[in-house]
Formats: structure tokens, C-alpha cells, sequence
């Protein structure tokens, strides 16, 4: 017996319990990856062959690897906490250094870029002006705090039961007469600059199945008066086709002039039938400017902005990172790891395709760190230590005998 074999094993129990006591420290970090120590047992080289009296020297760390499987996931009121349930890693730009992480504490930073803890930028797809995703090469995700610009109507959509029970005005339209017409509905629709102005259609039965359709907008009639169109209904009380007429509203406030909005009443929305007027439906596409509201992340990574005029528009997707030999990456602290040739190139997609994970807005993974199975290794590596401190106490006394001889 030598002191090598136990001072081996002193040293490999250290490291061991380096990480363990590591792995217990970091128990509450988000996303921090469990480290697990692997040993390897020594023997001596030589020429001739110990054959089967070839006794070993001891042992050695062979490696550290951290263990990349799921950690829990606990929800949180934050909307920027974002979990991978899955595989992958987020994808994080230092100055244009790529680092990877499964932290998803992210913030907004003064500029409107989603940051973690440490200032690295958050990378994904950018969407263009209208919304759309460019899955092209991922940059820095950024949050536009502008306004929304405003959108003027140019198509409305109306449906409703016109009652059959109604009989003809006895007098021509007239806006200031309710007799006039039978009924009327306002709907609210929008110029370039995204002015409101209230569009209100009535509704005059003129003869056995047949009505007019007058207008009028912020309570100036249109087209000088005169029908917009007719609605004719089959005895059964519908429209054989869709009937599609225009209202054009002049306009003075400087925007664009004359708003002219074609009104389409579908054949299936359109009835005339013996029950009360009713509106079934008031549909159109135009709204006013909106200012940001706040923001969702869906599972898919796209980051969703909600504005104040009721709108939402996509503001870019998060991507996540793959790579096919997780445990070859390096770790460089602040829960990022970096590519190595050991670990392969990163493979890049949105969340949810192929292999990688999804993403859970509003929740954070948990270190995946079981405390229990820690402290019963450490309990195990103390043993260890112990054992092999007594190997050297053991050579320790054999040597004094030695030397004790006469």
C-alpha cells in the first residue's frame, strides 16, 4: 500500500463534494443545471504487464458534466418570466457574442429590449410593420413603444332581421322625422388620421318584400338624401345573394376625403321575417391610433402587443436553441453556457418545431436540483473522504513500524 491510492481518493472526494455543495447552493436558480462529478480508476503503464497482479494507483476526476433534464416549472405574475418546457435553450447576444441560457427572467430595458439579468439582449425573429414574422437570422428583440398608427375603414360587414310586420312610411325620408323609417342602427367607423365618426344606415320598407337603405353620418345625411341601395327579400324572407352598396362620407377635418365604405349585407346574416328588428351583427376594419397596453408571449415565442384602441400585433418570436451534445457546452456563469466544438453548432428554430420545447409565459423553471438525493450524496462523499483518510492514517502506522524495526 502507497499514500497515492488514498490521497486520490481524498482529492476526488473533494471534488465531489465541490459539487454537490455547488449544486445545493445553486438549489434556487432559475434554470441552474445539476452538476454531477464522474471518477475514473488509475493504473500504472508498463512494458512488460501487471498481468493479473497489476494492483490500480487510485483514482481521478474523469469529468463534471451538468445533467440537462427538465427542472420544475412554477407560474409567477411577471409576463417577461418565461419557462421551456422542453428541449432547447434561449438564445442571448452579448455585443453580438452569442451566449445560451434556460433562465428566462427577462425585463424591458430603457431602449425596449428584452434583457436578461445581466444586460444580454434576448435574440429572436423580427416582425415587419404589419405584424408578420421574418423568420430570417435571429436578432435582438426589441418592444416598439410608438403608437399603432390608425387604419381607415374600407369595408363593413351588417346583419339583422328586418320585420316583415312593418309596414310603408307615409312620408319621405327625412332625418329629423323617426316616422319616416322604420328602423336604424349606428356603427362607428374611421378615417386616415383614425377620426371616429358614427355611420347611421335606416331602413324604409317600400313595398311587399322591398326596403331602402338611407345614411348618414355624424347626423349629416349622405348621398343628398337618397337611398344608398335596396334590399330585396325573397317571400320566404331572405336574400337570394349578397347586396353590397357604398356609403361615401364627405369629410372636412383634413383626412382623406370622401371616406367612401362599401356596406355588404350578406345573404346569410340577412332576414326579413315577423319578429322585431334586430341587429345581429356590425362588423368593420378600421380603427383608431392605439398606444401600447401591455404585451403576452405565446407558446410559440411570438411576443404579442396589445394597444389601447382594442388592436394586437406581433412584435417578433423568441427562437430557442438546440444543439446535439448539450453537455459539451461551456458554462460561463449567470446561468449562460457558450457553443464548443464539443457540442456542435447551435440549431436554431421557433419554438415548438421539431424536437425543441414550447415556452409558458408567466412561470419560471426550477433549478433542477433534488435536495434530498443531495444530501444523502453528501453524507455518501463524507464516508468516502473518511475511508480514504483512514488508507493514509493505515500506511501512516505501517510506515512508523517499519521504521521502528531494530
Amino acid at each position: 500500500m502507497s499514500f497515492q491510492q488514498g490521497l486520490s481518493g481524498l482529492n476526488i472526494a473533494a471534488k465531489n463534494l465541490d459539487a454537490i455543495g455547488n449544486n445545493i447552493a445553486n438549489a434556487s436558480t432559475v434554470g441552474y443545471k445539476s452538476e454531477r462529478a464522474e471518477f475514473a480508476d488509475v493504473f500504472a503503464n508498463s512494458v512488460a504487464g501487471g498481468g493479473g497482479v497489476q494492483v490500480g494507483i487510485g483514482a481521478k476526476v474523469a469529468a463534471v458534466r451538468q445533467q440537462f433534464t427538465q427542472g420544475n416549472i412554477g407560474t409567477t405574475s411577471n409576463p417577461l418570466d418565461v419557462a421551456i418546457n422542453g428541449a432547447g435553450f434561449f438564445r442571448l447576444s452579448t455585443n453580438g457574442t452569442i451566449s445560451y441560457s434556460r433562465n428566462g427572467q427577462f425585463a424591458l430595458d430603457r431602449n425596449g429590449f428584452l434583457v436578461a439579468s445581466n444586460g444580454a439582449h434576448l435574440t429572436g425573429y423580427p416582425a415587419d410593420p404589419n405584424g408578420q414574422i421574418v423568420a430570417s437570422t435571429p436578432t435582438d428583440l426589441q418592444v416598439s413603444l410608438a403608437n399603432i398608427a390608425p387604419r381607415p375603414t374600407s369595408t363593413a360587414s351588417l346583419a339583422m332581421n328586418l320585420d316583415s310586420r312593418a309596414t310603408a312610411p307615409a312620408s319621405a325620408f327625412n332625418l329629423a322625422n323617426p316616422a319616416s323609417y322604420n328602423s336604424s342602427t349606428a356603427m362607428t367607423v374611421y378615417d386616415s388620421q383614425g377620426n371616429s365618426h358614427t355611420l347611421t344606415t335606416y331602413y324604409v320598407k317600400t313595398g311587399s318584400n322591398a326596403w331602402s337603405v338611407y345614411g348618414a353620418a355624424d347626423g349629416a345625411v349622405l348621398n343628398g338624401g337618397a337611398a344608398i341601395g335596396a334590399l330585396n327579400f325573397s317571400a320566404g324572407g331572405t336574400l337570394a345573394a349578397d347586396v353590397t352598396m357604398t356609403a361615401s362620407i364627405a369629410l372636412v377635418n383634413g383626412a382623406t376625403t370622401p371616406l367612401a365604405i362599401p356596406l355588404t349585407f350578406p345573404a346569410t346574416g340577412m332576414s326579413q321575417f315577423g319578429v322585431d328588428f334586430a341587429v345581429n351583427q356590425l362588423q368593420q376594419d378600421g380603427f383608431t391610433t392605439g398606444t401600447l397596453a401591455g404585451f403576452s408571449i405565446g407558446n410559440d415565442g411570438t411576443i404579442l402587443g396589445r394597444y389601447t384602441n382594442g388592436q394586437s400585433r406581433a412584435q417578433g418570436q423568441m427562437v430557442l436553441a438546440n444543439f446535439i451534445n448539450s453537455q459539451g457546452l461551456v458554462a460561463l456563469g449567470n446561468n449562460q453556457w457558450a457553443e464548443s466544438s464539443d457540442s456542435g453548432q447551435a440549431l436554431v428554430a421557433a419554438p415548438g418545431a421539431g424536437t425543441l420545447g414550447v415556452l409558458q409565459s408567466g412561470a419560471l423553471e426550477d433549478a433542477n436540483v433534488d435536495l434530498t438525493q443531495e444530501l444523502v450524496n453528501m453524507i455518501t462523499a463524507q464516508r468516502v473522504y473518511q475511508a480514504n483518510a483512514q488508507t493514509i492514517r493505515t500506511q501512516d502506522q505501517i510506515q512508523q513500524t517499519l521504521v521502528n524495526l531494530r
